[in-house]
């Protein structure tokens, strides 16, 4: 049995939130995914046609003016819209209110490492063609990247932790991981963690199409995200966002509130070695990912799930694959991993916290999601990546692997809640 004191330091996640290229809630988006669906297209967004990529995962059919209403959403980048709308689906499955007696008891860290890219991109092209008078006044705050984070807070009159983490890709694996540190050492006692990205614009997509990073399977969209193939030539970039509220144990079963899985390791760590490029040799990576197991006081053949970061790109979905052996030696060999991203594509900031949420209804549905458009085996990664078609298994461990552009490395581990 767990004593009071135990019960202060474990967090636990009372509810769940996405809005992404396959739902507009996690329950939608979670079907398509354990379906083996792809939710990429060709780019609707903007004129793609001059560009090399022309693919992406765009959210469908998401209306923040019926959600929101007319005036707030004017308010609002896109951005900021699906992740309070992920944020909001996530507090309500909690169970949580904000009330007078626990108003700082909760907090923030709804994540973006772009912010508000879209109106960023219509700002530009206002000043340059009309001046500066016609650049609308919310300009700059719909821009910040903190600003999804403080629109939750302001929605449902939250007055604790506040703030906004930005490291790429690895952004609201961060935030989870952070979010339960401020739990632990008595901050807040319930925290919404998570991210939210709206890339498909033409700027950053422009960066992205110069790096050569991108998937050119225009012709196949579908088909284009194909993570630990030896085809695959790019990740395929996506909108999305994702959140979850984190509790104390403590306090979430105090209220009594339905436990969905317990966070039991968090660790991250630094490459220091390229801007744009894992240092292929794993060590790095595999420190994150031992040392969430260190943390979850488990050994490695106790996870049974792994959400893997693979991108889609020849020397992430290699390296990633280094780091795996280097951790589990043997046992990565028959460790079911699978990349959904060749499914959702990649949110960036929001994939981790997406990724995280897959990971977490793949463990209590018992039924791992595949990693499709796998036609290919690539002798570089070689390991068991469920191919094409899901496959039920009962696991009690999941671990979930976020990298991001300057090194930043994200592993959180999850444990079924039993008390």
């Amino acid at each position: 049995m767990s004593t009071v004191s135990d019960l202060t330091k474990r967090v636990v996640v009372t509810g769940i939130g996405t809005v992404n290229p396959l739902g507009n809630d996690a329950e939608s988006a979670w079907k398509r995914i354990a379906a083996g669906e792809s939710g990429i297209d060709c780019i609707t967004r903007f004129d793609a046609s001059t560009f090399p990529s022309r693919v992406g995962g765009e959210i469908k059919d998401f209306d923040g003016v019926a959600r929101f209403g007319h005036k707030e959403t004017r308010r609002m980048d896109r951005v900021m819209q699906i992740a309070l709308a992920a944020s909001l689906e996530a507090w309500s499955q909690s169970g949580n209110t904000v009330t007078p007696d626990n108003e700082f008891d909760v907090g923030v860290l709804m994540s973006a490492g772009f912010g508000g890219g879209e109106t960023l991109s219509e700002s530009y092209r206002t000043l340059i063609a009309q001046g500066v008078d016609r650049v609308r006044p919310l300009a700059f705050p719909m821009s910040m990247s903190n600003a999804s984070s403080a629109q939750v807070a302001i929605w449902l009159g939250i007055h604790g932790i506040n703030f906004s983490i930005a490291s790429a890709c690895a952004t609201s694996s961060h935030a989870i991981g952070e979010g339960a540190e401020i739990i632990k050492r008595g901050d807040a006692k319930v925290i919404i963690a998570g991210g939210t990205e709206t890339g498909i614009t033409d700027l950053p997509l422009s960066g992205l199409n110069a790096m050569r990073a991108l998937s050119t399977y225009n012709d196949d969209p579908k088909r284009a995200s194909r993570p630990f193939d030896v085809t695959r030539n790019g990740f395929v970039p996506s909108e999305g966002a994702g959140a979850v509220v984190l509790e104390s144990a403590e306090y979430a079963i105090g209220r009594g509130a339905t436990i969905l899985a317990e966070l039991v390791g968090y660790a991250a760590s630094c490459d220091a070695s390229h801007v744009a490029a894992p240092n292929a040799d794993g060590r790095v990576i595999a420190y994150a990912m031992r040392r969430a197991i260190q943390k979850a006081g488990i050994t490695p053949e106790q996870v049974g799930y792994l959400n893997a970061h693979a991108t889609s790109t020849q020397i992430g979905d290699a390296t990633e694959t280094t780091a795996i052996k280097l951790v589990f030696g043997d046992y990565a060999y028959t460790l079911p991993i699978s990349g959904t991203k060749s499914m959702t594509g990649h949110p960036m900031s929001a994939a981790g916290a997406v990724e995280a949420i897959i990971a977490i209804q793949a463990m209590r549905d018992d039924l791992l999601p595949p990693t499709i458009n796998y036609e290919h085996p690539d002798p570089a990664c070689d390991l068991d990546v469920i191919p094409n078609v899901a496959r039920a298994a009962h696991v009690d461990y999941v671990m979930s692997n976020s990298f991001g552009f300057g090194g930043h490395n994200s592993v959180l581990l999850f444990k079924r809640w039993n008390g």
